[in-house]
């Protein structure tokens, strides 16, 4: 690990245009307890990519940042290996996210991510 503390590697891009976002709507869904996590191939073999989304069913401003901020460093520390490559995927945060244990946050994450149940 560097010295500032993120581990190197290939971290994904960033989704950052509502276009798409909208795109990736049209994708995979994988359902979970703590979030949803939308997939769509892009069909080239470039970095994966990835955006996040907290509705305000979650809370307010500052729940939705919490929890947006921990499922960013969950796919930072640990699942952005588990991406493949040409893919885009959105996650939508529950406000559950808050409530478990990091590690589960992680191993949860990693999960859906693969595509496992």
């Amino acid at each position: 690990m560097p010295a500032t503390g993120k581990p190197k590697g290939n971290s994904p891009g960033r989704l950052l245009k509502r276009a798409d976002f909208l795109a990736v709507r049209g994708g995979e869904k994988r359902r979970g307890r703590l979030f949803l996590v939308e997939v769509l191939d892009r069909g080239d073999a470039s970095a994966p990519r990835v955006g996040y989304t907290v509705t305000k069913k979650v809370g307010n401003a500052v729940v939705r940042n919490r929890v947006r901020r921990r499922l960013r460093e969950a796919v930072r520390v640990h699942a952005a290996d588990d991406m493949a490559p040409g893919n885009d995927y959105v996650i939508v945060g529950r406000e559950d996210v808050l409530a478990i244990p990091f590690g589960q946050l992680k191993a949860e994450l990693s999960r859906r991510l693969r595509g496992t149940r």
